[in-house]
């Protein structure tokens, strides 16, 4: 089974949240992958040069997916339906398309940003 997670999720885990640990050590038997937007928004959090080197070789543990064309064009209908009135984001869109076009949970809790996507499931995976 593979296991999809959100920025914040990431985040968590790389400042080694204890909560976010004991979970990812629950689950060691699973396939984590992250979106390659997810990535990139990680990347972006980089104050500088260093930060980013050391979080890039964090990132490499990882499996990076990217959404397909089809994909991309459902994120681009999503997001053209529902960024003015919820305020939905451009990287918002694309994870949560990448994970319906998966068919996986997204492991998050920033579920305000997702509620309004049709047909994505979240998941809190832990207790914050």
């Amino acid at each position: 089974m593979m296991i999809l997670l959100d920025t914040d999720v990431v985040i968590d885990i790389f400042r080694q949240y204890p909560p976010a640990m004991d979970w990812l050590r629950s689950i060691i038997k699973e396939k984590v992958i992250l979106p390659g937007f997810v990535v990139m928004e990680v990347i972006q959090g980089c104050k500088n040069k260093i930060e980013q080197e050391k979080m890039e070789k964090k990132l490499l543990n990882y499996d990076v997916v990217w959404p397909s064309v089809e994909t991309c064009n459902a994120a681009l209908a999503i997001f053209s339906q529902y960024h003015l009135r919820y305020k939905l984001g451009i990287f918002d869109a694309l994870i949560a398309q990448t994970a319906v076009a998966l068919n996986l949970p997204l492991h998050t809790f920033n579920e305000k940003h997702y509620n309004v996507i049709p047909n994505l499931r979240t998941v809190q995976p832990y207790k914050k």
